[in-house]
């Protein structure tokens, strides 16, 4: 079974200072799965809260974790 991350580019925090930083934010991580696809699904079925924050999915960037 393989294991997967995945981040988005739709990110920013706020500095120590107060700036506002556009960043990448890394959505979850998920185990146990067969191959990206699954991952994704297995991500959304148990994290609903990024269809709460409305994050756009087509933004998702996924790696492997070996």
């Amino acid at each position: 079974m393989k294991k997967y991350i995945f981040i988005t580019p739709e990110g920013n925090t706020t500095s120590p200072i107060g700036c506002k930083v556009e960043n990448f934010q890394v959505i979850g991580i998920v185990e146990d799965v067969v191959n990206e696809n699954e991952a994704l699904k297995k991500l959304l079925l148990e994290n609903e809260w990024i269809f709460d924050a409305e994050f756009n999915i087509a933004e998702f960037i996924c790696y492997e974790i070996i």
